[in-house]
């Protein structure tokens, strides 16, 4: 018979660590892949695939168009999400799926072709629990499914002649991931306001009603807000609001201007469709500086009841109306130093600034005692300065606790509190505290990406540097221009060994994060023997900072890499030298012992970082710096006391 040529969209299913477990636990392997099969088999039908073979830990399917293998692919991943959070779950199932749409050829009941071979190819590419698609794929749903895609780039695969474009699907999240979108969710980006008071020092009410608006609009059910770091740049911007809106990856957007004089305000806002470029509301506000509050509790109402009108006209249901929460503050000289603090805060310039917003947050809380933000940030301004050493770190870090707990005795569900109380009880080891307080700010505000950074630090000290970097991606996608989190992913991608995605990550990263790009690279290239290249990101390091003591580490690393033991032992008493107070340096200086091969010193210095409580756990455990002993039974031994089990609760 003729071979029967035909368009089909092609998924590949494959169950991460069987092979693994198989080899530790047989039975539990195979029990584990008769369940996942009673799960996929079903949604398979019910969206019209055709199972072309099993293929042992997988499947082979067939579906007639590329939305249908999609929301299938989607269908899958909620309902193993679903069965690993449900109580009493029996071990943990995890998949990678990959879709291709193309030529196949019908051979008997299987089929053969180019798209198979593509299909295999993009599995392998999804990180456990995710999808990836190629952009024949992409094509056709963009417009269809109810989640993004952000494009991976593109790909060269083995056995296929040219590149291929691949995408992830951003899907809302599984146990151990918080939701960033749910289905139905509609992004929205409030750019920056401009100011156009004739006094430009009101500059700063300008940003803080930005900031406002941003926090009201992430109250609103059914919403997704971009975080103010990443709209930020956009102030000032030629750009048109079609190509920020595809830049953010939003369906709404809303902009506006300030006029402030004496004790009138006048704003003007519209919220826009920036593919239409259709105005589906605008207002102008002409009233007392004392009805603001009004004003912003107005504005977030109109937001959502076009949101409420825009979502009805899809298949999503209606989210709930908005309700504007209760007044936190009627001071408003209380209001406008909090403005004031929080815009210092937010821009991190210098310790100065820092303590300049501390300062103002300070006064705001003098002059309302009540104000329950006002004492969040606060503490955010005084765990700052104590992380950076600009401050005794224990007497300022107990201090900001105590903020938080008025602000959240006067307000439990601010999130940004709950985020800040994660970030001290994780540098405390107070890992339950942790997980709760993360977790929660995640439930409170879901467009907040703090929260991910600490979940994704407690997945990295359990040995899950996987579920570290798919935290971090979700922080990621939230706010693309935190600058911590584009540090952490970089370093997190290096970690996980996926070199080609950190190099990648780099790249892009280098103009926003420079002087900690450069540090990564730096370890990267050392790691990899391409000494060259360190010598040259290790002198981008020292022009950005030249007195950082990373930088001086690592150049006695290379040193004693390329022969130069007195230059390598240069380095460690540099490092020993330095001021007090700056305890990193000692484990600094034990990375340089470690490449000289002086053993007995290299744990000497660990364990004086450790009394000191700056032992630098992930970077044992994962930097590839430390390849050469992780077969040595000291070496993992003396690590092992930093890994922390996986949590239970």
């Amino acid at each position: 018979m003729p071979e029967r040529r035909r368009l089909a969209a092609i998924m590949f299913t494959d169950l991460v660590g069987f092979t693994k477990l198989g080899q530790d636990d047989e039975e539990e392997a195979l029990r584990l892949r008769t369940e996942h099969q009673g799960i996929l088999r079903p949604i398979f039908v019910a969206h019209g695939g055709r199972e072309v073979k099993s293929l042992g830990d997988g499947f082979l399917v067939e579906f007639p168009s590329a939305i249908d293998s999609t929301r299938c692919a989607v269908e899958i991943q909620q309902k193993v999400a679903e069965r690993n959070a449900a109580p009493g779950a029996h071990g943990r199932l995890q998949l990678r799926i990959g879709i291709h749409v193309g030529d196949v050829v019908g051979d008997g009941d299987d089929i053969v072709g180019d798209a198979v071979n593509v299909a295999s190819r993009i599995e392998a590419l999804a990180d456990a629990g995710g999808v990836c698609v190629s952009g024949s794929v992409y094509d056709q749903v963009r417009n269809k499914l109810r989640l993004p895609l952000e494009k991976i780039g593109a790909r060269t695969l083995k056995n296929v002649t040219h590149p291929v474009d691949v995408y992830r699907i951003l899907l809302w999240g599984d146990a151990d991931r918080p939701a960033v979108d749910t289905p139905g969710a509609v992004r929205l980006a409030v750019l920056p306001l401009a100011n156009m008071s004739p006094d430009v020092g009101d500059g700063y009410f300008a940003d803080g009603l930005t900031d406002e608006l941003i926090s009201q609009a992430s109250k609103i059910p059914g919403l997704r807000v971009i975080p103010r770091t990443s709209v930020q740049r956009y102030k000032d911007a030629t750009k048109s609001l079609r190509d920020v809106a595809q830049d953010l990856g939003v369906r709404l957007a809303l902009e506006g201007s300030v006029r402030k004089s004496g004790n009138r305000v006048r704003i003007t806002v519209q919220l826009v469709d920036p593919t239409s470029e259709e105005s589906l509301w605008s207002y102008r506000y002409d009233r007392a500086l004392d009805d603001i509050f009004a004003i912003q509790d107005d504005i977030a109402g109109q937001i959502a009841a076009s949101l409420t009108a825009h979502v009805r006209g899809s298949t999503a249901p209606a989210p709930p109306p908005y309700v504007a929460g209760g007044r936190e503050t009627e001071n408003l000289e209380a209001y406008t130093q909090f403005l004031h603090g929080r815009k210092l805060l937010s821009e991190r310039t210098s310790e100065e600034s820092m303590r300049e917003a501390v300062r103002r947050l300070e006064s705001a809380v003098a002059l309302d005692p009540k104000f329950a933000r006002a004492h969040a940030r606060l503490a955010e301004g005084l765990l700052w300065l104590a992380t950076e050493g600009a401050a005794d770190y224990f007497s300022t870090t107990h201090r900001a606790e105590a903020e938080l707990a008025v602000a959240l005795g006067l307000d439990e569900r601010l999130a940004e509190a709950h985020s800040c109380l994660a970030a001290i009880h994780l540098a405390a080891e107070q890992r339950a505290d942790a997980y709760r307080e993360s977790r929660r700010a995640v439930e409170l505000n879901p467009s907040l990406a703090e929260p991910y950074r600490w979940l994704a630090q407690l997945a990295a000290s359990e040995r899950r540097i996987d579920d570290c970097v798919r935290l971090l991606e979700t922080a990621f996608q939230i706010d693309p221009l935190d600058v911590n989190v584009i540090a952490f992913l970089g370093h997190a991608y290096l970690y996980a060994r996926r070199y080609g995605d950190a190099l990648a990550h780099w790249e892009r990263s280098k103009p926003i994060v420079a002087f900690r790009t450069n540090a990564h690279l730096t370890e990267y290239y050392l790691s990899q023997g391409e000494y060259e290249k360190a010598k040259g990101t290790l002198r981008e390091m020292e022009r950005i900072r030249p007195t950082s003591a990373w930088a001086q580490c690592y150049g006695g690393i290379l040193a004693a890499r390329i022969g130069d033991a007195a230059g390598a032992r240069a380095a460690v008493e540099a490092l020993r030298g330095g001021p007090e107070g700056r305890e990193v340096r000692y484990f600094l200086a034990g990375f340089v012992e470690f490449a000289l091969g002086d053993q007995e010193a290299f744990y000497a210095s660990m364990e004086r970082a450790r009394v000191s409580g700056v032992t630098p756990a992930l970077e044992l455990m994962y930097s590839p710096l430390f390849d050469s002993a992780r077969s040595d039974p000291r070496f993992r031994d003396y690590v092992e006391q930093f890994v922390h089990p996986p949590e239970t609760s």
